[in-house]
Formats: C-alpha cells, sequence, structure tokens
C-alpha cells in the first residue's frame, strides 16, 4: 500500500472523543514496550511518528492514526510492566474493553506479541479476550530481525501454541528494522477493508 498521508487525529478516553465517520478501524495490541509504534512507523513509512518510548507504558490513551483517509490505527495501552497505579490500570482497562465492545468500526485487532519470547500471560488472556468477543484478529510477531531466520518458524510455531492460535487467524513474522512481513501485514488488513 503506497502511503501518501497520514494524521494523528485525536488522543481519546472516552466514546464521544472517537472519530466520526465509518472508515475501518484496527486496532493493535500489546505489552508495553513489544514494538506497537515501531510497526504502525514500519507501516505507514515514517520514521518517528507514532512516538516510541524506552519508558513503557507511555501510551495511556487510545491514539487514533488516519492513513490515507482510507483506514485508522488505534494504538491502545500497552498492558504488562507499566509503573502505573491499581486503579489507573482499572480505568485503562475499562477504556480498552469499551472500545473493543462497542467500537462498530473495528474491522481486527492486530496482536503484537514478540517473536524472539513466548507469548506472556498477558498476551494469551487478550487473545482470549478478543475471540471472546469473536474479533477478528491478526497476530504480528515483532522483532524477527533479533533472531536467525532458521529459527523463525520454530518460534513462530510456539507463539501459535501458547496462544491456541484459531486457524482463521493467521500469525506474521514482522521486522520493524529490515521490513519483513510488511506486505504481508498489509495484504492481510486489505481482507477486511
Amino acid at each position: 500500500m503506497k502511503i501518501t498521508n497520514v494524521e494523528m487525529v485525536i488522543s481519546a478516553v472516552k466514546q464521544e472523543q472517537y472519530p466520526a465517520g465509518q472508515l475501518p478501524e484496527f486496532a493493535l495490541a500489546g505489552r508495553s514496550n513489544v514494538g506497537k509504534s515501531s510497526f504502525i512507523n514500519k507501516m505507514i513509512n515514517r520514521k518517528n511518528f507514532a512516538r516510541t518510548s524506552s519508558k513503557p507504558g507511555k501510551t495511556q490513551t487510545l491514539n487514533f492514526y488516519r492513513i490515507n483517509d482510507a483506514l485508522y490505527f488505534v494504538d491502545v495501552p500497552g498492558y504488562g510492566f507499566a509503573k502505573v497505579s491499581k486503579t489507573e490500570r482499572e480505568a485503562w482497562g475499562k477504556m480498552i474493553e469499551t472500545y473493543f465492545t462497542t467500537r462498530e468500526q473495528l474491522k481486527a485487532a492486530l496482536l503484537i506479541v514478540d517473536l524472539r519470547h513466548p507469548p506472556t500471560k498477558d498476551d494469551v488472556m487478550m487473545y482470549e479476550f478478543l475471540k471472546h468477543y469473536n474479533i477478528p484478529t491478526l497476530v504480528i510477531a515483532t522483532k524477527a530481525d533479533k533472531i536467525p531466520r532458521g529459527k523463525w518458524q520454530q518460534h513462530a510455531k510456539v507463539a501459535k501454541e501458547t496462544l491456541r492460535l484459531i486457524p482463521d487467524d493467521e500469525l506474521i513474522i514482522f521486522s520493524a528494522e529490515t521490513g519483513q512481513g510488511k506486505d504481508e501485514a498489509w495484504g492481510a488488513l486489505q481482507k477486511w477493508m
């Protein structure tokens, strides 16, 4: 997909702030620091458009990125080791759950996992949540450049087994460094647009 126009539209915390219109939305879920922002930046050919941070838990809102006036990537707060209070975490949980369970424009979730390691308990819980609500899911296994190519399939198999990936859901091996998996990811998203 040729990217001509990208805009950060809004950082929303409640439904009334979500963008109007019917453009398809793809939500990016994953633990803090798994590479959601790097994934967005690689997909849209921009270096630092989506802010990457060395401090986990930086994203605390639903960030809506409009791409080519054709679709949105929605970056949701990462889960896992963010140093936030329990109250704050519960508020995020509600905000995320509301978005995932009520947003008609949501076409699919992109569950971002780290190819180098088996998915975490939180990753498994997130996948089970998405399946519970029948949300189509594409698993993006990032950081492929950090392990030898010969081991990719072995790591992908572990990820699929750990998540108990259903046959309808695809796993794409991805690297924000090399662009590995970028075309496959755009191809997979096309079927929901």
